[in-house]
């Protein structure tokens, strides 16, 4: 008995020990597998954490064109901005296709974006494509977008401004003054498209700031092109630029008048400005050339003395502008003057100036600084270009 007795408890010991060794590997496998999950669930909780903000949303954005470097910075940035916000991001850009971009902009609509944010080829096309957009909210982003009442708000910089600093500067590298009328210099002036609402602005700028020079003959524009619509040029195209002014030289300066100011609305149409006064222009003195843009071929253009000044406009500043914005708008806000204390970057609320045929879209207008040689070092320090030598280059390019 006592034989048995000893046997049952052996055995009994042996499948405690058993099963206590089971439930210990069991546990440790348990323990591991949990653990990996976990870990791999707080990895995944980081990395959808701002995405989970946002809820899912989409943002939607439409831009004119590849085809000038402008563009692909604005179209890069606010895709970056808004991806490291959490938010899905569908871009789509146009080719300067009317067509092309009303039929972008109602793919985006039928993909459920939550928000639209649009640069127009042509600010007067698009009104019939967007009354489809139905509660979607619509940020016309950088060009205002007219006679449409769905736009919301507005983004983009003071575009009168852009002009009044490029006449300004014209005034004060001349020195000129409207009580010395001994002396006088020849202008041509270089605009954009009709079709771009911005165009105007910045033409208005710089000849309301030049109009008294003018008038006194102090200024004098020997091809008699003062209207926006004789000045502008199409699609903003630096091949058209170059054949306007090389018609202009042909016409009015070969005869060894002399060209003092080629005054043109953004870097696009400077630099074919500058490659027509390069091969075309008889005289021997150094032409201004004025631009806005701060694109690289004419940086470039000013290390080397082919093109004078820029006005610059941090893009990126308009993508984080627009990024705040679309934000608020997004958790059900009503964003307006308030918002400049959320901004990292110098802005104006305007409830007066933009009016686009329905009525006044609040804008959110940031600052543009004017550039030349002796302070293209400031453009490093935006993070967006760094010196290769002798030549600015973008900081962004892979």
């Amino acid at each position: 008995m006592k034989k048995l007795l000893a046997l049952i408890m052996a055995l009994a010991m042996v499948l405690s020990l058993a099963a206590c060794g089971s439930s210990s590997s069991d546990t440790t496998t348990d323990d591991t597998d949990t653990s990996a999950a976990a870990a791999d669930d707080t990895t995944e909780e980081s990395a959808d954490d701002t995405s989970a903000s946002t809820g899912g949303q989409k943002i939607g954005i439409s831009m004119p064109t590849k085809s000038l470097e402008r563009w692909n910075r604005d179209g890069t940035y606010l895709q970056e901005q808004f991806e490291a916000a959490g938010y899905e991001v569908e871009v789509t850009y146009a080719d300067n296709d009317t067509d092309q971009q009303n039929n972008d902009i109602a793919n985006l609509i039928a993909d459920g974006v939550d928000i639209l944010i649009i640069a127009a080829v042509d600010g007067d096309t698009l009104s019939q494509t967007l009354a489809d957009a139905g509660d979607i909210p619509v940020i016309a982003y950088d060009r205002l977008i007219m006679n449409s009442d769905t736009i919301d708000y507005y983004v983009s910089f003071d575009n009168y401004q852009v002009g009044v600093l490029q006449g300004q500067y014209v005034i004060d590298t001349l020195g000129l003054d409207l009580n010395d009328t001994s002396v006088s210099y020849n202008i041509e002036f270089t605009a954009g498209p009709t079709s771009d609402n911005n165009a105007g602005y910045f033409f208005n700028g710089a000849m309301d700031t030049l109009q008294d020079y003018i008038d006194a003959g102090i200024l004098v524009i020997q091809s008699g092109k003062t209207t926006f619509e004789q000045c502008a040029t199409n699609e903003w195209s630096t091949d058209t630029a170059m054949e306007n002014m090389q018609n202009t030289l042909a016409s009015y300066y070969s005869d060894g008048t002399q060209l003092d100011v080629a005054l043109c609305s953004n870097d696009s149409t400077a630099l074919g400005v500058a490659q027509a006064i390069s091969t075309d222009y008889a005289g021997s003195n150094t032409v201004i050339v004025t631009g806005q843009d701060g694109d690289i071929a004419n940086l470039a253009n000013i290390v080397d003395g082919l093109q004078t000044m820029t006005v610059y406009k941090n893009v990126s500043d308009e993508a984080g502008v627009t990024l705040v914005l679309a934000q608020e708008i997004l958790e059900g806000n009503e964003p307006a003057e308030e918002l400049l204390d959320s901004l990292d970057a110098e802005a104006a609320y305007d409830t007066e100036s933009y009016d686009n045929g329905t009525g006044i879209i609040p804008s959110y207008l940031l600052v543009p600084w004017t550039v030349t040689v002796d302070n293209l070092e400031d453009l490093v320090s935006t993070g967006l270009y760094e010196w290769d030598g002798d030549y600015l280059v973008s900081a962004t390019d892979e």
